[in-house]
C-alpha cells in the first residue's frame, strides 16, 4: 500500500521550460478579424511569407459641425449646410459643410481632421461622423516552414524542425536575426564594449548578465535581441522608461526584443542552453519576448530551423518529476536556481508561511541539496 502512494504522488507534474536541440515546432497564425488567406496546405513559407490578410475598420471622428457654424439650437438644419453626404470619402481639409453669404463677404467651413468616409450626419445632435480608412492588417509567418493546415478566413498552422529555447521573462515582440554569441563563457556580463556596428540586426547571446549600458548601445545599433541569463531589475526599468508588467508582456516598443533565461539579478545562464546556442552560432533565428504568466502561459522563445528531426518518443517529457529530472526553482529564496531532483517525499511538510504542502528535495548546481514547495519548480525539458 506504502509503495502504491509513493509510486503514485512520486510523479506529480510540473511544467516547465523546454531546452531542445531538435523538436517539431508548430505555430498558429492568425488575422485578428476573419481575412483573406493567402497560402494554402503544403506551401512552404520562409521568414516574413504573408499568411493571410484584412482590413480594419478606421477609428471614428466626430466633427460638431451645427456648433462650428453657430445654429447648435437647430441641429436638424445640419443637411442644408452639408457639402458631402453618407458613404462619400473626404481627404484631410477637404471642406464638408459651410455657407458663403453676401457675395462671400461672410463666410465659413467645416475641414475633415481626417482621410475617412462621412458615416452619419446627424440631425439630432448637429454632429458628423467620419470614420478613418481601412488599416491594412497583415500576418506573416514569423518562422520559415510548411503550412499544415489553413484556418478559413483567419490564418494558417505552419510547421518547422528547430531547435527550441523558452526563456524565464522577455520583452519586445517577434523578430529574427543570425545568433551571435556575444561573450564566451556563461558566467560573463554582456557589456557595451562586447557590441559593435557589425551586430546589427542580429540575436545576441550573453551570459550571466546585461546591464542597462548595453542594452542602450544595442538598442542604438539595432541588434534584434538580447538574451541574457540574468538582469537587474531597475535597469530594465531605466531601459523601459517605466516600470514593468510582468504578468503580460511583448508590446513594448523599445528597439528590440530582450530574453532572459535564468532569472532577475546576475544569474549564470544554464550550460546547456549556452552550449546550444554556441552550437547554433551562425544561424538564423525566430525570437519573440512575450511573456505571460496568469491565464495561459506563454514564455519567451528562441527558434532556430535547422531540418533536423528528433525522436519524438525521447523529445516528450515524462508524465512527471522523478529522482534526476532537471528543474528551475521559480520562487525564492532558491528562484532562478538549475538543479535535479534528489529526492520526492510523500508527506506533506510544513514550510515558512505555516502552510503544509508538497515537497522536494533538489541537488542544486554547486552540490547543495535544498528543500522546496513542488509548486516552486518548473520541469526543463531536454
Amino acid at each position: 500500500m506504502t509503495s502504491k502512494k509513493v509510486s503514485e504522488e512520486a510523479y506529480a507534474y510540473t511544467p516547465g521550460l523546454k531546452v531542445k536541440r531538435a523538436m517539431a515546432v508548430t505555430k498558429a497564425r492568425r488575422l485578428p478579424i476573419p481575412g483573406e488567406v493567402c497560402v494554402k496546405k503544403g506551401d512552404e513559407v520562409d521568414y516574413g511569407t504573408v499568411i493571410a490578410k484584412t482590413l480594419v475598420s478606421g477609428d471614428p471622428e466626430i466633427v460638431k459641425v451645427a456648433a462650428i457654424l453657430g445654429f447648435s439650437s437647430k441641429p436638424a438644419d445640419l443637411p442644408a449646410y452639408m457639402k458631402k453626404k453618407v458613404g462619400d470619402k473626404v481627404e484631410k481639409d477637404e471642406i464638408i459643410a459651410g455657407y458663403s453669404v453676401l457675395f462671400g463677404l461672410l463666410k465659413k467651413w467645416v475641414q475633415s481632421p481626417i482621410d475617412g468616409v462621412i458615416e452619419l450626419i446627424s440631425t439630432v445632435t448637429g454632429q458628423v461622423v467620419i470614420r478613418g480608412l481601412p488599416i491594412p492588417v497583415e500576418v506573416d509567418s514569423y518562422i520559415p516552414g510548411k503550412v499544415v493546415e489553413v484556418l478559413l478566413r483567419e490564418g494558417a498552422v505552419l510547421e518547422t524542425n528547430a531547435a527550441f529555447i523558452q526563456g524565464i521573462f522577455g520583452i519586445g515582440g517577434e523578430s529574427h536575426g543570425i545568433i551571435k554569441m556575444g561573450v564566451e563563457s556563461p558566467n560573463d556580463e554582456l557589456t557595451q564594449d562586447h557590441i559593435k556596428a557589425e551586430h546589427r540586426g542580429m540575436v545576441l547571446v550573453g551570459g550571466s548578465m546585461v546591464a542597462y549600458e548595453a542594452l542602450r548601445k544595442a538598442a542604438e545599433v539595432g541588434v534584434s535581441c538580447v538574451v541574457s541569463g540574468g538582469i537587474r531589475h531597475n535597469d530594465i526599468k531605466r531601459f523601459m522608461g517605466e516600470e514593468i508588467g510582468v504578468a503580460i508582456t511583448g508590446q513594448e516598443e523599445v528597439g528590440l526584443s530582450i530574453i532572459i533565461t535564468e532569472g532577475f539579478g546576475r544569474m549564470k545562464m544554464s550550460q546547456r542552453t549556452f552550449d546550444l546556442l554556441k552550437s547554433f552560432e551562425g544561424y538564423n533565428a525566430a525570437v519573440n519576448g512575450s511573456t505571460q504568466i496568469r491565464a495561459g502561459v506563454l514564455r519567451p522563445e528562441i527558434i532556430i530551423p535547422h531540418g533536423a528531426t528528433g525522436d519524438s518518443a525521447v523529445e516528450e517529457l515524462a508524465s512527471g518529476m522523478v529522482p534526476g529530472t532537471p528543474i528551475r526553482v521559480i520562487r525564492q529564496p532558491y528562484f532562478g536556481a538549475i538543479g535535479k531532483v534528489a529526492n520526492l517525499p510523500v508527506e506533506l511538510q510544513q514550510i515558512q508561511t505555516r502552510s503544509r504542502v508538497r515537497v522536494l528535495d533538489v541537488k542544486i548546481e554547486d552540490g547543495k541539496i535544498v528543500t522546496v514547495p513542488r509548486a516552486n519548480v518548473e520541469i526543463i525539458e531536454e
